[in-house]
């Protein structure tokens, strides 16, 4: 079992398995991994990510060209199992409407028409690009591409939120599960969106578990800012931790300046789940327009991806203006933790620390 060798020596081995000089991943954030970013955390010898939800294929080998143009080191890519496309619902879109008519700006007509980038036509996009790993998350890749990952030497890394789904994962041919607690910022991974808020499993329940369940390395996400959380996840039995929050103070990340300060103070109790940006549940900062949506008597969201058509002109005018209190600012519950400094740096810092501590 995984759990029956020591952290240090876990760790390593995985990698060695995957070229890593330490066992830290970038989390995949669609819209917040630019190249930089993840070239920066390539050379401090973790892996870099990118989540491409939202890019096209000639973006996504785009990413791909100029993250390979300045490192050799391991990448992944990342995108959604997607959902059956959600039946219109005038009455509902009508109400979301006006609810977000009090945010501003005027919301243009038939924009919860627009449809996502094409699943099928990104999958071939990222078996072209090569990355060293392809990650799944709300669910599980189909079998045949699967076998296609593994045929071209890629490595499939498949989310999981409970220990249900990382048997699955493991049986469908994952290499890896990451275990996504609940203290994750952004979208839950959940395989039933339906059913995420209330199968919230925090991480120290969850990495042991699942840990026992399968026998492929467990990554541990969530939650993780500091030496302190790394080697925790390492004890629990994971054999790296991915990362996500922990990097969005990093200058390298891009967001806007008001989300990464109020990142920067945020206590756990200061994130909240919702649905109100995506129609996906996920967990933000404790917004303005967070707390407001999640009142009873406020509209039940659109599914996705409706409800984040709705929501794009309110959160491109609060990106533009710097007001955080309308901004989609994701944030997992140790946001506080995040440090406003280089990749490098931070990287070096987290496993120095983590080793301290492993190593009394």
């Amino acid at each position: 079992m995984q759990s029956d060798i020591l952290p240090l020596e876990r760790s390593g081995q995985f990698c060695r398995e995957n070229s890593l000089g330490v066992p830290i991943l970038l989390s995949p954030m669609a819209g917040a991994c630019p190249p930089v970013l993840s070239i920066a955390v390539s050379k401090a010898g973790g892996m870099g990510a990118c989540g491409v939800l939202l890019m096209q294929p000639e973006a996504i080998e785009q990413w791909m060209q100029e993250f390979r143009s300045a490192s050799s080191g391991p990448v992944m890519l990342n995108s959604w199992i997607p959902d059956p496309v959600p039946t219109p619902d005038s009455l509902r879109e009508a109400a979301v409407r006006n609810f977000l008519e009090q945010f501003g700006p005027k919301i243009p007509d038939g924009i919860e028409r627009k449809q996502p980038p094409d699943f099928e036509e990104q999958c071939e996009a990222m078996l072209n690009t090569q990355p060293d790993v392809i990650s799944s998350i709300m669910g599980l890749f189909k079998s045949d591409f699967v076998k296609r990952m593994k045929e071209a030497g890629i490595k499939w890394y498949a989310t999981v939120t409970t220990v249900g789904e990382a048997i699955e994962a493991a049986a469908a041919g994952a290499d890896a599960v990451i275990a996504q607690g609940m203290e994750a910022g952004g979208h839950r991974g959940a395989f039933d969106a339906e059913n995420a808020p209330e199968r919230m499993v925090g991480l120290i329940s969850l990495v042991p578990g699942v840990v026992d369940a399968v026998d492929v390395p467990v990554v541990a996400a969530g939650g993780i800012a500091d030496g302190r959380g790394v080697a925790a996840a390492l004890v629990l039995g994971a054999s790296a931790v991915q990362i996500g929050t922990g990097f969005l103070r990093c200058p390298e990340a891009g967001i806007p300046s008001a989300w990464a300060d109020a990142i920067g103070v945020a206590r756990p109790e200061d994130t909240i789940g919702t649905r109100a940006f995506s129609g996906r549940y996920g967990r933000s900062l404790r917004t303005t327009y967070a707390e407001l949506a999640n009142q009873p008597d406020s509209p039940e969201p659109s599914p996705y991806p409706i409800q984040r058509a709705l929501t794009q002109p309110m959160r491109d005018d609060a990106n533009r203006t710097g007001d955080i209190g309308r901004m989609q600012a994701w944030a997992g519950q140790s946001a506080g933790l995040a440090q406003a400094t280089s990749p490098a740096k931070l990287i070096a810092g987290l496993w120095s620390e983590a080793q301290q501590i492993l190593s009394r």
